[in-house]
C-alpha cells in the first residue's frame, strides 16, 4: 500500500492511503471545512500532539532530523524544507495533489498571502516549482528567469517575500539540461539582452571547467550554489537574517527525466 505523508502544521501530519485512486481523482489534503481536512476519496488519518510523534520519527530520520523530537522545536525553514521534500517526492512518485482550490480560498487568498517558501528557478516551461513541489495556490512565493540568475530586481522580490509574507526558506532550483547554462558552456555570441544571462553564469562555467563529467550539469550545480551564497550574503534584509537563522538558502537540482529534486 502506497502511503502519502503530508506536513499541514507544527502539530498535524496527514497520512493518507491513496492505493486504487488515479491521479487525477486525488485529493487535496489541505484542503479544510468546519470539519477538518477533508478527501473525497480516502478519509485520511489525523494525528495530532501524541501521535505524531511517533508516525514523524521516520519522517524526521529519513529527513536528517532528531527523531522524536516535537515539530514546534524544528526552525520554521526546517518545516518548510521538509515540506518541500514531500511533495517533491509525491510528484516524483506520480502520486501528486491536484492544485484545484473552491472559491473560499481563493477569497481567503485575495486577502492576504502567506507562502511559506520563495523558490527562485529557471523559466524553463519544464521547471514550474509548484508542480515538481506539488504545492497549491499561494503555497509558494517565486521567482522565475532564465538559468536563475538574480540581478536587482530578483533581489527586490525576495527580500519582499521575507520582510511581508514572512517567508524563512528560499530554495535555488537548477536543473538537467538547462538551455541558458548550455548557452554559456557552449559561448559564441548572443545579441540584445542574452549578454546579460550569459555574463552572469559565465564564473560558474569557468569555475566547473575542469571538472570531470557533464560539463552543463557541472556548471548547473555550481552556478545554484552560487547564488545560494549570492543570496545568503545580500545585505543587509538577507544576509542579516540568515546570521540570525531567520532564514536559510538552500540549492537543489530537478532532474528532468525522473522528476526529482536533489537538494545541494
Amino acid at each position: 500500500m502506497r502511503t502519502n505523508v503530508l506536513l499541514v502544521d507544527d502539530n498535524t501530519l496527514v497520512v493518507a492511503a491513496l492505493t486504487g485512486v488515479p491521479r487525477s481523482e486525488g485529493c487535496d489534503l489541505r484542503r479544510q471545512d468546519s470539519k477538518g481536512l477533508t478527501c473525497p476519496h480516502r478519509a485520511p488519518f489525523i494525528f495530532t500532539r501524541l501521535l505524531v510523534q511517533i508516525t514523524a520519527f521516520a519522517l524526521f530520520i529519513a529527513s536528517g532530523g532528531s527523531g522524536l523530537a516535537a515539530m514546534k522545536t524544528k526552525p520554521p525553514a526546517d518545516v518548510a524544507l521538509l515540506q518541500l521534500k514531500v511533495g517533491s517526492a509525491k510528484f516524483a512518485a506520480d502520486t501528486s495533489t491536484p492544485t484545484y482550490r473552491h472559491a473560499r480560498d481563493r477569497t481567503t487568498l485575495a486577502e492576504k498571502q502567506k507562502p511559506f517558501a520563495i523558490v527562485v528557478s529557471c523559466s524553463d516551461s519544464r521547471v514550474g516549482p509548484e508542480v515538481v513541489f506539488d504545492q497549491g495556490l499561494g503555497d509558494l512565493f517565486v521567482v522565475r528567469t532564465a538559468g536563475h540568475v538574480v540581478d536587482g530586481v530578483g533581489l527586490g522580490s525576495i527580500e519582499y517575500a521575507v520582510e511581508q509574507p514572512g517567508a524563512s526558506l528560499v530554495v535555488v532550483l537548477g536543473h538537467e539540461r538547462c538551455g541558458a547554462v548550455a548557452a554559456t558552456v557552449a559561448g559564441g555570441s548572443a545579441r540584445e539582452h542574452l549578454p546579460a544571462i550569459i555574463k552572469a553564469i559565465k564564473p560558474a562555467v569557468a569555475k566547473s571547467k575542469k571538472q570531470p563529467g557533464d560539463a552543463v550539469d557541472n556548471a548547473v550545480r555550481k552556478h545554484v550554489r552560487a547564488v545560494v551564497a549570492q543570496l545568503q550574503k545580500s545585505g543587509p534584509i538577507l544576509a542579516e537574517r540568515v546570521q540570525t537563522g531567520q532564514l536559510k538558502a538552500v540549492g537543489a537540482r530537478y532532474d528532468l527525466d525522473t522528476g526529482r529534486v536533489e537538494f545541494l
